[in-house]
């Protein structure tokens, strides 16, 4: 299909019917996964993509040659949409930017999510908060750890189920990718591979995770008054996180361990519940959470295991923010994302 008649030679070409999106910081990993699922997208078209530090640079993503452009050369107005994968602390402005130019957004990063200073923003946890995403001309993209965690335990309190002086424990692994591709030391192969750390600590303290904030903040926002205790580890892997989640209950579940979350996720595409422990490989590459449940034994008190799998640069930030983007342009809302 021939190209529309464009002003700047860096643009795309833009095939009939498809809404125009661009990508702020798209040469890190998740604007990587951004650009390859709107490339690949039915609806959407990819009309820019920023890397300051590889500006001028044509690179390979998938079967398609993607041209960076510097930041301040966005065209924003010609998007109908903007995702901003920039780094933490640098989004704020380029997101007021593009709403300025008349764009929705979406902000991978945690800028603006709850818990950070920002209030009245939608959270994109689409499965339990899609109808402030609905419409919504900025949504803020939640952070991969709470991704995993938060859908994984919110139908427990939703409805009650935890002890009130709880501590729900979190004990969760991610790869690699979820630190970024900025050079560091610690994240070289050779210091990684055959090697299992926990990390997150502040001045000698655990539990001190910047993902924290938000957590407490969306599940008390849902209902959740128990403390949060999480450690971070990191995985001698590339993508994915596996959550385990240890949850003291006000009474033993009966039945079905997982009726709460069917009642919950009743034919939610993205979410599968299932009989054994999820691993990796059942989500990498997916835009899925995998879900499952077993009693404790040799408690004093009422306990369930929760256990979740994502992929962190799939359902963790690029897959969940296109999903986000497909619900607030009006369209269905797996159209281009891998199930």
């Amino acid at each position: 299909m021939p190209a529309i008649d464009v002003r700047c030679t860096h643009y795309y070409a833009f095939r009939v019917n498809r809404i125009a999106v661009g990508v702020l910081g798209a040469s890190g990993y998740a604007g990587r996964e951004l650009c390859a699922l709107i490339l690949d997208h039915p609806e959407l078209e990819l009309a820019f993509a920023t890397a300051n530090d590889q500006r001028g640079a044509t690179v390979r993503i998938g079967r398609h040659a993607v041209e960076y452009i510097a930041t301040e050369q966005a065209p924003l107005s010609d998007a109908a949409l903007v995702f901003s994968a920039l780094p933490h602390g640098a989004s704020r402005e380029w997101v007021a930017r593009a709403r300025e130019a008349g764009a929705l957004a979406v902000d991978l990063s945690s800028d603006l999510r709850p818990g950070n200073g920002c209030d009245g923003i939608p959270y994109g946890l689409t499965e339990l908060m899609r109808e402030h995403v609905l419409n919504a001309p900025l949504v803020s993209n939640p952070g991969c750890y709470p991704t995993a965690i938060l859908t994984a335990i919110a139908p427990l309190f939703q409805r009650g189920l935890i002890a009130d002086d709880a501590a729900i424990v979190v004990d969760a692994a991610s790869g690699v990718t979820g630190a970024g591709n900025s050079p560091k030391r610690e994240l070289l192969f050779g210091e990684v591979t055959e090697d299992y750390r926990a990390y997150g600590f502040a001045n000698g303290t655990a539990n001190a995770h910047r993902h924290l904030n938000e957590m407490r903040t969306v599940a008390g926002a849902l209902g959740c008054q128990a403390d949060l205790i999480f450690t971070p580890h990191l995985l001698p892997v590339a993508r994915g996180i596996l959550a385990t989640i240890t949850v003291p209950l006000r009474a033993p579940l009966r039945g079905d361990l997982l009726a709460p979350w069917r009642d919950a996720y009743d034919a939610e595409p993205f979410i599968e519940l299932a009989s054994e422990p999820p691993s990796l490989r059942e989500v990498v590459h997916r835009n899925a959470v995998r879900i499952a449940a077993l009693p404790v034994a040799g408690t004093r008190r009422p306990t369930l295991l929760v256990l979740s799998a994502i992929d962190n640069l799939m359902k963790g930030a690029a897959g969940q923010a296109v999903q986000n983007a497909n619900v607030m342009l009006g369209l269905p809302e797996t159209v281009g994302l891998p199930v």
